[in-house]
Formats: C-alpha cells, structure tokens, sequence
C-alpha cells in the first residue's frame, strides 16, 4: 500500500516487528499538519507498539488507557524505527517505554500505560460536565485547510455561536466541537480516541494566534469506551504565557460520559498587533 492510498487511521498508525522489542512504521502524509506529524496521530503509533509488545512479554491488556509524549524533535513522513520497552507487566496495568527514531535520531519517545476498558462499565463519579452545543445537524462544519491533512480524517462542526473565532474575532481561549471519525474505517474507539485527543483547532485561535502550536508533551488518558459516532469536545487554555500554552482537551460520549483527556504543553505564536 503506498502513502496516497493510506487513508484509514488504523493503516496508517500499524507497526510490523522488526526484531525483539523493535518495529517499524510508515508515517503518512495523510495525518499531517503543514507536513509534519499530528501529535494525536504519533500517540496512536506509540501505542499500537507499546500494545504489541506488552503481547509479546505475555500482557492480557487490550488498550493503550493512557500516554505520555515528548515531542524532542520534528519527525517527517516516511519510514521510522521504534524501539520498545516493558517495563512491568502486571495484572491490572503494563507499563512500555517506546522511542521513534529516524536517521538513528530519536525524535519522540513514549511512556505507555496499557490495561482493559470495560464497554459495561460504570461511572462513580464524574467532575467535568459535557459542553453544551447545538444539535450536530444544526452545527456548521468547518472547512478543511489544504496544508491541515489530518482534518480529512475527522469532521468537525461548531455551534455557530461558536464561531467568532472563525471571523478573526477575538474571544475566550476556549473551542467546543463536536467530532467524528470520517476515514472510512468506523468510529471512534479506546484506540483511535487517541487521534482525537489532539486534532481539535488551538484553544489559542480565538485569543489571536498564528495558529502555529507546535507541541513540546502530550498526555492523554481514555477513560471508557466512546458509545456514539460524535463525540463533544470542550477545549480551553490554562495558561499562556512566555510563548507557551497549557491546553487542556475533554471528550464526551452521546451519554455525557467523560471517554478521554489530554493535557499538553506547546509553543504559540501571535500576530503583531
């Protein structure tokens, strides 16, 4: 399969082995922005590895329940190596180390948490509540930006007292989205929910900025299994300061279950005036 025909997220994210505790990878062009690998997209490459290898030392667990990212250097569509590592293989959870690493150069590496969602499980307690959004037939879908790849891969709608933003207005450092998994290959599980940990807008947009958020960590942790085709997103800024955001992503399910967070730290750019 060549690169133009890697439209499914689960193609383009699989690794095949390559030796003990070692495989390989094809990044696609398709799960890109402005060129360069999605952050939610890696995350979901890290743990197709830590899920494979945590296999192979004799793990039972199915899901990747929660990782840690650092983003050490730029990686680029192509061929990458990634080496694993288990560190504990336990009856509730397994802990994997995984580094990528192209050119012998290791451009991100992981710390993988894997355990097993229950599809029966149910919530004792939940904080955050499920944004409040329009029906998704009467929300507006954003247009997918030609250098914004991975934005072909989702559908995105806002409520459309939502889009300031859009017009250049500036607003709360906050999005609420609703999303969908449209590469053809079904919705979203505990698996791909990772992709959608990250490829909401910047929270930062609506506060003015350049839209260039390059992400320094990423931590994203799937909390059940999403029971709906869409899913709520409610995305917001912490902090921004020094050239720096602290943003902050929930994921509800159509039941108003809490299915994924994320929380990340990446660098921001504004325009002059």
């Amino acid at each position: 399969m060549t690169d133009n025909e890697t439209t499914l997220l689960a193609d383009a994210a699989a690794v095949e082995p390559d030796g003990e505790g070692r495989y390989v990878v094809e990044l696609s062009r398709r799960f890109t922005v402005f060129d360069i690998p999605n952050g939610g997209y890696l995350q979901c490459v890290m743990a197709s590895a830590a899920l494979a290898a945590a296999s192979d030392a004799g793990a039972p667990h199915l899901h990747a329940t929660a990782v840690t990212t650092n983003f050490i250097t730029t990686p680029v569509v192509g061929r990458a190596q990634l080496s694993t590592e288990v560190r504990r293989v336990g009856r509730g959870a397994s802990f994997v180390h995984v580094a990528l690493a192209q050119e012998g150069v290791v451009t991100t590496e992981s710390l993988v948490t894997v355990g097993s969602l229950s599809e029966t499980s149910r919530t004792r307690y939940q904080s955050p509540a499920a944004p409040s959004l329009a029906p998704v037939d009467d929300c507006i879908e954003l247009p997918v930006h030609e250098e914004m790849s991975i934005h072909r891969a989702v559908e995105l709608r806002a409520d459309p007292q939502d889009l300031r933003w859009w017009n250049g207005d500036v607003g709360p450092g906050e999005l609420r989205i609703w999303l969908r998994l449209n590469d053809g290959g079904g919705p979203w599980d505990p698996w791909s929910v990772l992709f959608a940990t990250d490829v909401v807008p910047p929270a930062t947009l609506p506060l003015g900025s350049t839209g260039w958020v390059p992400t320094l960590q990423l931590t994203s942790y799937v909390r059940r299994v999403p029971s709906s085709e869409w899913l709520r997103a409610r995305q917001w800024c912490a902090v921004v300061a020094d050239g720096l955001v602290d943003e902050r992503c929930e994921l509800f399910d159509d039941a108003g279950e809490l299915v994924a967070v994320s929380n990340q730290l990446a660098m921001v750019r504004f325009g002059q005036g």
